[in-house]
């Protein structure tokens, strides 16, 4: 009859819960980089999103003068050449290129009427008329891309 010793029986059974606490800490490890993974990609996605979205941001500000030349156009009109053709023309052209910037995210700024807002809009001068700090004259057209402000819009407001 052989005797075995209490450290030599015990060996397995450390042994196993040695690789149980080695396995644990593995898959702990792996969960964690998987997790870490998903978020990358999730945020890498995010990332690209907005990219796409506002990547043509800079082209779309150089065209936004345009607008206003079209207004400044149209309002320079006699009034006895307003129905011609060549009115109907540049006005055609006019909302084709609004079309145009709504397709790709670019919405005009509603602001006559509307109270001051530093963050959407530029005061170029304070008129009287009308309740303090309302606009009440648009100088140069505001623009959104999405979310965003574009272009603040540039006001008069009341004093």
């Amino acid at each position: 009859m052989s005797h075995n010793s209490p450290s030599t029986e015990n060996k397995p059974a450390n042994e196993l819960e040695s690789v149980k606490n080695q396995a644990a800490e593995y898959l702990a490890g792996w969960q964690r980089a998987k997790a870490d993974y998903a978020n990358l990609k999730r945020e890498t996605e995010g990332r690209m999103i907005e990219l796409t979205r506002y990547a043509n941001e800079e082209f779309i500000r150089e065209l936004l003068p345009l607008v206003d030349y079209f207004k400044q156009a149209l309002r320079a009109v006699p009034k006895e050449e307003a129905g011609s053709s060549w009115v109907e023309g540049i006005r055609h052209i006019q909302t084709r290129l609004l079309e145009l910037l709504a397709y790709h995210g670019v919405k005009e700024m509603d602001v006559v009427g509307e109270k001051f807002n530093p963050e959407l809009h530029e005061a170029v001068d304070q008129v009287e008329g009308g309740p303090s700090g309302t606009i009440l004259e648009e100088v140069r057209t505001g623009f959104y891309l999405h979310d965003r402000v574009l272009q603040p819009a540039r006001v008069k407001v009341a004093k």
